[in-house]
């Protein structure tokens, strides 16, 4: 493959700010037991509110949130922000300065919970709810979606059904792809895990400078070999995490270092959704 990105780039490099909190499990919510997924790492399995983590969640609406937009205006560059609707719903402010920011809304599901345990007729009206919600909260509607954690068989066929655009939950590439699903194309954008700052609490003595390093180098290494074919990187970070003091500034120097290099193309993702469908259109059906 020879096609340059635009301004013949040899990168592509997607910013992905998860925005989950206030939609995660939680007994307040009629859920069996609080959110599993704890800075601290302690998990609750019995029906009663861990008002500590739910605050820990809040930090990211009420800090992170704020912190991480003002990073990207600084910078003057837009990010992917996939968001659980309930999240959007329930914090109208972040919802309208994301969207005053320039940035795009893909959907992270209806609320922050396992969507691979879901029938498909569960499914697909959890998808619509959250289409819904979304283009109620911010006037568009998603174009694309990233399920929590894992998908079913399902999931992409509905998606098509339903009118995305493409579709996050795959790590098996560093370039989009197509798929076609009941005789539909739907383009696949991949994602990341190994950069992703949800390292820092699954890998507790991680340093935001061994983080950052990692994301560092992964950059590069892809920005050399998109001098013979074009690559793109995925960073996926979450406002409760990246958004705390002791983090935000490796964020921003990883955004930084991107921006100084030439032949960068910094992205949302339905900006390369739309410049691949046109540049490379899926084959004839």
């Amino acid at each position: 493959m020879t096609t340059r990105w635009p301004d013949s780039a040899r990168i592509a490099v997607s910013l992905v700010v998860n925005v989950e909190e206030g939609s995660e499990y939680s007994v307040r919510d009629g859920d069996r037991s609080p959110e599993p997924v704890d800075e601290l790492g302690i998990v609750l399995r019995r029906p009663v509110r861990s008002l500590g983590n739910e605050s820990n969640y809040a930090y990211g609406i009420k800090a992170g949130g704020p912190r991480v937009l003002a990073l990207l205006a600084r910078h003057r560059v837009r990010a992917t922000f996939t968001a659980a609707a309930v999240a959007l719903e329930r914090a109208p402010e972040l919802a309208r300065a994301i969207v005053a920011g320039g940035h795009e809304v893909c959907s992270h599901g209806y609320r922050w919970i396992h969507q691979f345990a879901l029938p498909e007729v569960e499914e697909r009206q959890f998808i619509r709810q959250a289409v819904a919600s979304i283009e109620k909260t911010t006037g568009e509607r998603p174009h694309g979606w990233l399920s929590r954690y894992l998908l079913t068989p399902d999931t992409r066929r509905l998606l098509v059904e339903e009118g995305f655009t493409y579709h996050m939950d795959d790590y098996s590439d560093d370039l989009p792809f197509w798929d076609v699903v009941s005789a539909r194309p739907i383009l696949v954008i991949p994602y990341a895990l190994d950069s992703n700052d949800m390292k820092f609490w699954l890998a507790p003595s991680l340093t935001p400078e061994q983080w950052l390093a990692y994301a560092v180098e992964t950059f590069e290494v892809l920005y050399a070999e998109g001098a013979i074919d074009p690559k793109m990187m995925s960073l996926g970070v979450h406002l409760r995490i990246i958004g705390r003091p002791g983090r935000i500034r490796a964020f921003e120097r990883f955004v930084q270092h991107v921006k100084s290099r030439p032949d960068v193309w910094v992205a949302t993702r339905l900006e390369i959704a739309r410049w691949w469908a046109t540049a490379h259109p899926p084959r004839s059906i």
